[in-house]
């Protein structure tokens, strides 16, 4: 049986840990030959377990929000690979839980660069590599279900990943007659280094049990299973699927929780 990526040559950022490593380990292992980036020396780390599981990785330490990062790792894929078939724009940050009245504009401007002008600068230069080459492509970027309604993530957090949302819109439209896809996912809450501090409180206060009793599955999510998400997106197994947002949250977004409200504080 042919693989979903055999043959394919993929981007993924925020590859040193969580969805992103998830990523690559099962896009390699369906055939795909990787250019990992992330900020952290773990994406070193990963690459080296993608190939000592006999799959091609290399890895680059950069800034996913920074356009000369963004742009050399779309061309390293190309110089070494010759091609870039699939571009995954997965790095991110929390920023942390301060309600609106405590945010500065410039901890509020950098998540915004990292959540969502990194996955425009990914759109800008893997879209018209993409574009340019002819053969079509995918294009997927990490949203959240914060980014479809409140008591998610911080202010901050929220408006950068409804920004993902409608710019895969905008991008899908942009991109018209190129044949490159571009969609997003949407975790819900998924154990990965991001949301470390969460079930890290959890475990010190003894409440683990109650991660994820919001949705109608009682669980967090683990980055395996967004993986399996992405994957969907970035194989032809999609390739009707564009400019969309695809929810992976356990089924939280399908109905409308409590969430504990007081003013000017993040909703939890």
């Amino acid at each position: 049986m042919a693989k979903a990526l055999e043959g394919k040559v993929a981007i993924i950022t925020g590859a040193g840990s969580g969805i992103g490593r998830a990523s690559a380990l099962l896009f390699a292992s369906e055939g795909a030959t990787l250019v990992l980036g992330d900020k952290t020396a773990g994406v070193h780390d990963t690459a080296r377990q993608v190939q000592q599981a006999g799959g091609r990785a290399s890895a680059l330490q950069m800034d996913a929000g920074v356009e000369a990062d963004v742009a050399k790792l779309v061309a390293s894929a190309l110089s070494e690979h010759g091609r870039l078939d699939v571009a995954f724009a997965n790095a991110g940050v929390s920023g942390g839980m301060a309600g609106i009245f405590e945010l500065t504009p410039e901890h509020f401007a950098e998540v915004l660069r990292v959540n969502l002008i990194g996955p425009w600068l990914m759109v800008k230069h893997a879209g018209k590599a993409m574009a340019d080459a002819g053969k079509g492509g995918s294009i997927i970027c990490t949203a959240s279900v914060a980014g479809i309604r409140s008591g998610a993530g911080g202010p901050a957090y929220s408006a950068s990943k409804a920004g993902v949302i409608n710019l895969v819109q905008v991008s899908a439209q942009q991109l018209c007659e190129t044949n490159v896809r571009v969609n997003a996912i949407c975790p819900g809450l998924t154990e990965t280094g991001m949301t470390k501090p969460t079930f890290d409180y959890a475990k010190d206060k003894g409440v683990t049990h109650k991660l994820g009793k919001l949705n109608p599955l009682r669980r967090a999510a683990q980055p395996e299973e967004l993986a399996q998400a992405a994957l969907f997106l970035a194989s032809s197994q999609s390739s009707y699927v564009n400019g969309q947002a695809l929810v992976v949250d356990g089924g939280l977004s399908s109905s409308h929780p409590v969430t504990r409200q007081l003013t000017g504080q993040t909703a939890v």
